[in-house]
């Protein structure tokens, strides 16, 4: 039976179109909803289907490349404790970047902030925040004494 893959699964990519035995493709495949038969009908509502998760992709894309702008022109101050030596009591990590981000109006998910290990000296970092997987901004924190 030849059978659309609309969920990736093992080797098979989404959109491939590919030969499998009749009983492993009514018994396991479709019910779990990983194929659909290859009809014409099915066909062609698989490539319907595709068009508008493009026009969905397209958009988020956009959606970043604005947030993306906005983060790059951002510069956010954090002020923390200070030790004698420069050195801070505890450390900036990703929540205290995103609080501080969500007060300049951007607000993302704290998967999407690329720091190394927390923060625990003053200074200036440029932090890298990875929105999509082509899409990187530079955000500048700068960490002062409070």
């Amino acid at each position: 039976m030849k059978v659309i893959i609309i969920k990736k699964f093992e080797k098979f990519r989404e959109g491939d179109i590919v030969d499998v035995k009749d009983g492993y493709a009514r018994n396991f495949l479709i019910p779990k909803g990983l194929v659909l038969e290859a009809t014409k009908e099915n066909l062609q509502r698989f490539e319907n289907i595709k068009k508008q998760r493009l026009k969905l992709e397209e958009l988020e894309k956009k959606k970043y490349i604005e947030i993306k702008g906005k983060i790059e022109k951002t510069s956010i101050t954090i002020s923390a404790e200070v030790k004698n030596n420069d050195e801070l009591y505890g450390s900036i990590n990703e929540s205290l970047i995103l609080e501080a981000l969500k007060e300049e109006g951007i607000e993302l998910e704290k998967d999407k902030i690329q720091l190394e290990e927390p923060i625990k000296k003053l200074g200036i970092y440029n932090i890298e925040v990875k929105l999509q997987p082509e899409i990187t901004a530079k955000l500048r924190v700068w960490v002062v004494k409070k």
